[in-house]
């Protein structure tokens, strides 16, 4: 039996004492409290260095009402963090960071040069180059280093272009105007693609240098379905770009079914290639990616997505071979041309080593994240019921194992404030949602059964593979669930 705590309610005068739950115990119940607000002071707690010890008193301060110079204004106590944001980034793995140190210390010379020094970093380069092509089913010559995922999404939209316009170019000269390409080149996406897809064929449109079909996702499975992308397709479609798993939902897009359906169209006679690019940020160290198996000619890969460093890369099916890629920078000549500047080895050593691990230990990551994720789920439905609704369970729809997107009802509740008196808890409300103004995200589809707009009450949770976070998860999700259920009783809403 653990230690008691002493709860203070609000201004009532009603002092109880509960018991403080062990390492083995489940949740602690509070049942329904008229509360608002909850800040749990933990002394001593785990993390993944040390568990806790001597000094295991826990003491939990409910007040009914609080400003919002109360909120920012709580003792921030030198306590361990949960992080719940993996989605948005991810630390470091411990062989990364020794392989970037590695590199630093012993590949510092220039990769183009033929001293030992430089020698030494474009091997490091070629073995990095080789691991990321092993994490996704290619060969190490379709891998190019870049400087992220951005610049990677970018450079294919880019080359979409360039190319339509160069086929155009070539089937004029040899056919004659009259049989040269019919308008813009057309693009087709989703409306749920991350804003360096979004933003930079939005770009385009406004420019006059692209035509663009934003295609978007089904309210009932929060999946683009095939069918809606067959029918966007013109005869100026020159690319087709859909995520491979969203960054909100988790859910899973059917890749490899519309490169199956517009591979059969490339195989029409006179009829203008269509590229197939998907966006796999999200899914790489998650699920299993490969390219192969997907039928894409393109594929974006970020490192820090995967416990990696801020470092990406594009997979192309045969670069400037078999799949077009147009350089949006010109200089000194490396990586083939396609993205000249002197390579980042430390980085690219750690990208390496990160897809290595993924390599070795996916299975473990996934059946890790799927216990954790379950178990919260699980415990955040006993505490809300009714009130919660899972926007990272569609039917007909897989979904990331990680991933838990939830909306909690309540009064006036947003989840940003929520999260702001949630000292412990690192988590988000949502990359796409503009919590002040109560906009909704716009990727969840119309809400379901609930009337009133999700977006301002809800939480992203995404867990990651560290192998204490299971435990964290239990004791962090009793703050969790006591700060974000509460009713308001008098005095501002949360």
């Amino acid at each position: 039996m653990g230690k008691t705590i002493e709860i203070r309610v609000g201004t009532f005068d009603n002092n109880f004492s509960i018991d403080c739950p062990t390492l083995h115990d489940n949740l602690i119940s509070f049942g329904k409290m008229p509360i608002l607000y909850v800040t749990m002071v933990y002394h001593v707690f785990a993390s993944r260095s040390r568990m806790a010890s001597k000094s295991d008193d826990i003491t939990l301060v409910m007040g009914r009402t609080f400003t919002d110079h109360d909120l920012h204004h709580i003792p921030d106590m030198n306590v361990d963090r949960i992080y719940m944001d993996y989605n948005a980034t991810t630390p470091l793995e411990p062989e990364v960071v020794q392989a970037v140190s590695d590199a630093l210390r012993d590949a510092w010379g220039n990769p183009s040069s033929n001293y030992v020094a430089g020698a030494t970093a474009k091997s490091i380069i070629s073995q990095s180059r080789q691991s990321v092509a092993r994490m996704v089913g290619g060969k190490s010559e379709d891998i190019v280093f870049t400087s992220g995922g951005t610049e990677a999404n970018n450079l294919v939209l880019h080359t979409a272009l360039e190319h339509f316009k160069k086929s155009c170019r070539a089937a004029e000269q040899s056919e004659g105007p009259t049989n040269g390409c019919p308008g813009l080149p057309h693009i087709v996406t989703t409306n749920v693609e991350h804003d360096s897809i979004k933003l930079t064929a939005e770009h385009f449109l406004a420019d006059g240098k692209a035509d663009v079909t934003f295609v978007p996702v089904s309210k009932v499975t929060a999946r683009v379905d095939v069918e809606d992308i067959i029918a966007a397709i013109r005869p100026n479609t020159c690319l087709i770009s859909v995520m491979l798993a969203n960054n909100e939902t988790g859910v899973i897009m059917p890749v490899q079914e519309i490169c199956q359906r517009v591979d059969l169209l490339n195989k029409q006679p006179e009829r203008l290639r269509i590229l197939l690019h998907t966006d796999a940020a999200q899914a790489l160290g998650k699920i299993s990616v490969e390219v192969q198996e997907l039928g894409v000619d393109y594929l974006t890969i970020v490192g820090h997505k995967f416990y990696g460093p801020r470092i990406g890369a594009l997979y192309v099916n045969g670069p400037g071979r078999r799949t077009p890629l147009y350089p949006m920078l010109f200089g000194g000549g490396q990586e083939r041309n396609f993205r000249p500047g002197t390579e980042n080895t430390p980085m690219i050593a750690g990208l390496g080593k990160a897809a290595e691990l993924v390599t070795s230990n996916l299975s473990d990551y996934q059946s890790h994240m799927e216990s954790i994720k379950l178990y919260l789920e699980e415990r955040l439905q006993d505490v809300f019921r009714d009130r919660i609704r899972f926007n990272s369970h569609y039917p007909g729809s897989d979904v990331l194992p990680n991933t838990c997107n939830v909306s909690i009802l309540g009064p006036a509740l947003q989840g940003w404030r929520v999260l702001s008196t949630c000292r412990r808890l690192l988590a988000s409300v949502g990359a796409a949602c503009h919590s002040a103004s109560g906009n909704r995200l716009r990727m969840l589809p119309a809400p379901r059964p609930f009337t009133w707009q999700h977006g301002s009450a809800t939480w992203r949770l995404f867990v990651g593979c560290f192998p204490l976070e299971e435990w964290l998860v239990r004791r962090q999700s009793v703050e969790l669930c006591l700060l974000i259920t509460l009713q308001p009783t008098g005095g501002s809403p949360v």
